[in-house]
């Protein structure tokens, strides 16, 4: 195991950890950004499996959240707007009329306290970062703690943790963009997944969750056994359709734990999820804008597909919905674990 550092032109760091078995993953301490993760195929070749940009000045301005720590809260929030007890919260109305992952003042545009750490079984980087009470709308001075940790079991564990002076909405995640095929070779149509979710939030024409969740059964969002991205991304069905012909969707874990599965048989990679979240946004990058300069060469739709492990800000404005209310002075912890293996 071995973690170093790099002072870049930016004026950020960027670490890379590196473990026994030539799997890499880099990491900036702007934004929490990942910018590449290195995984052997079945023919023990390691290769970029994340989207990420060739210029690294391109972040500062990189409308698709490429790879970064996502906060105070992930996902969109209808109408700018929340309530809480008697008052109502007005936030950065940056997506249309709604907010989207809390706006220009989020998690993913600021510079994190970085300590690197190195066992002989792991290594990583605990990020550090306090947002003053209002920031971007929101109540409450909030102390984050994401730490990324690397082992020999070829295993990325992500630990959130985080504490509020004053009630408040939080759910964290990271944006990251698998494409499991390698450097870019493919879009993520043949991947196959699989997840133990019987039920989804249903979108409006702004992406805004309606407040009913249907049931996977007998559509294009079930995912109970395997299925390839690419049934959904071809689908006529009309939530397909609405997300700009794939998924940007939020998934509801049938049990306490949930777990997804993801395989790329080209490259026979495998990466299994589990985290204690309730539920996840897949985003099958359909609105990934054509010819970004990428690490691996030009971006295009459908080149990647991120699971953003959360709760469901869709619970500030609807019942049902995981909720994302962090009480003041309790304790935020969870936890989503991505392992790499080859079949």
């Amino acid at each position: 195991m071995n973690v170093t550092s790099e002072q870049l032109h930016t004026g950020w760091e960027q670490f890379k950890i590196l473990n026994d078995n030539h799997m890499q993953i880099s990491i900036l301490n702007y934004g929490g950004i990942i910018t590449e993760i290195l995984v052997p195929d079945k023919s023990e070749q390691p290769e970029n499996i994340v989207l990420g940009y060739k210029n690294i000045e391109d972040y500062k301005t990189d409308p698709h959240f490429f790879g970064a720590i996502i906060g105070r809260v992930a996902g969109r929030i209808q109408d700018a707007a929340f309530t809480l007890g008697e008052k109502t919260y007005k936030l950065d109305a940056n997506d249309d009329k709604n907010c989207l992952h809390s706006g220009s003042n989020g998690f993913h545009g600021v510079i994190w306290e970085a300590e690197p750490f190195q066992t002989t079984e792991e290594a990583g980087v605990k990020l550090i970062h306090t947002t003053p009470d209002a920031e971007g709308g929101f109540p409450g001075t909030v102390g984050v703690t994401v730490t990324y940790t690397l082992n020999n079991r070829n295993q990325l564990i992500i630990d959130y943790e985080a504490i509020s002076d004053k009630t408040t909405p939080l759910t964290l995640t990271n944006h990251s963009y698998f494409n499991l095929s390698g450097n870019m070779k493919n879009t993520i149509e043949q991947h196959q997944v699989k997840m133990n979710s019987s039920r989804f939030a249903e979108l409006d024409k702004n992406l805004i969750p309606t407040g009913n969740l249907l049931d996977v059964s007998g559509t294009p969002f079930d995912f109970k056994q395997n299925k390839k991205l690419g049934d959904g991304i071809s689908a006529d069905t009309e939530q397909n359709i609405l997300a700009g012909r794939g998924y940007d969707h939020y998934f509801v874990f049938d049990r306490e734990k949930g777990n997804i599965t993801v395989k790329e048989e080209s490259s026979g990679r495998m990466m299994e999820i589990e985290t204690n979240q309730p539920g996840t946004i897949m985003y099958t990058a359909n609105n990934l804008a054509n010819g970004l300069d990428l690490k691996e060469g030009p971006s295009r739709k459908h080149l990647g597909v991120c699971f953003e492990t959360q709760g469901s800000p869709a619970s500030l404005h609807h019942e049902g919905f995981p909720p994302i209310i962090l009480e003041a002075n309790r304790l935020y912890s969870k936890q989503t674990t991505f392992s790499f293996s080859v079949e």
